[in-house]
């Protein structure tokens, strides 16, 4: 079952680029938390370079960034590194962070169907509380809507 808005998010740790991810750690800060299905594949590229483009701005509305995929440690060290990201990327090889968000979905492509990750964000406030929730993403237009959402936020 998914996290409802307004809910405590639980405390959750997972590896991540740059040494463990820690929820708790966050505390007093806002954290954007947005996940994807692959490291280097287009719609997750620009989506990820959205994010990097709005890093200042949402620092400054005093929000985190932080991705989150299924990808392995060493794909997604090349993957920031490639991009020039400034935040980290969580690997979450054993869907735990995923299915605490629940965005493992049945996909289809090329007729086949699979369990993938629902391009999905979750905008939580200082107090790690779910704030706002994007599910089924559309990479365009989508990182605007997410810094206005935290900038909002951050004013409340």
């Amino acid at each position: 079952m998914a996290i409802a808005i307004d809910s405590p998010v639980p405390d959750f740790s997972a590896p991540a680029t740059g040494g463990d991810f820690n929820l708790a750690a966050h505390k007093g800060t806002q954290l954007v938390i947005y996940f994807y299905p692959k490291d280097n594949t287009p719609g997750c590229t620009t989506q990820g370079q959205g994010f990097r483009d709005a890093n200042e701005a949402f620092a400054a509305a005093n929000t985190v960034i932080v991705g989150v995929s299924r990808d392995s440690l060493k794909t997604h060290e090349n993957f920031k590194a490639k991009q020039g990201f400034p935040f980290e990327l969580i690997s979450d090889k054993d869907e735990s962070v995923c299915n605490l968000f629940d965005v493992i979905k049945l996909k289809k492509l090329y007729g086949k169907e699979y369990l993938g990750i629902d391009r999905s964000t979750f905008l939580l406030d200082k107090n790690g509380v779910l704030r706002q929730e994007w599910r089924g993403v559309k990479v365009p237009g989508h990182v605007d809507e997410v810094l206005a959402a935290a900038q909002a936020l951050n004013k409340a």
